[in-house]
């Protein structure tokens, strides 16, 4: 598909992170993506509603306080990358200027 170029800008953007999505989904192991915007809102997701809504919810407050944390241990710093791994799953968060992108995996395949 070729877009006029006022248009590219954001569907070819889209189109990216479709790819993006799906090329993760494929990853062996992967039970989920949700892209959550700042607000905690999720705006793409692989997974049921209530499972997405139970997930953005819980991990958009986490980032927040993993964020300040790091933020007042070094002003200077930033949180890049977060991992929490439980016996039943591991999620793996990254934060970005406008979205988080969280993906769940089983840990042992």
């Amino acid at each position: 598909v070729v877009f006029p170029p006022q248009l590219c800008a954001v569907s070819c953007e889209e189109a990216e992170v479709e790819e993006t999505l799906k090329r993760l989904q494929s990853q062996k192991g992967v039970q989920g993506i949700i892209v959550v915007n700042t607000e905690g809102i999720p705006i793409k997701s692989t997974m049921d509603n209530p499972t997405t809504t139970q997930y953005a919810n819980l991990m958009h407050n986490f980032i927040l306080k993993a964020r300040s944390t790091v933020r007042e241990i070094d002003p200077q710093n930033d949180l890049t990358f977060l991992r929490i791994r439980s016996k039943k799953n591991e999620i793996m968060v990254a934060p970005d200027k406008d979205y988080f992108l969280i993906v769940i995996q089983n840990p042992t395949e």
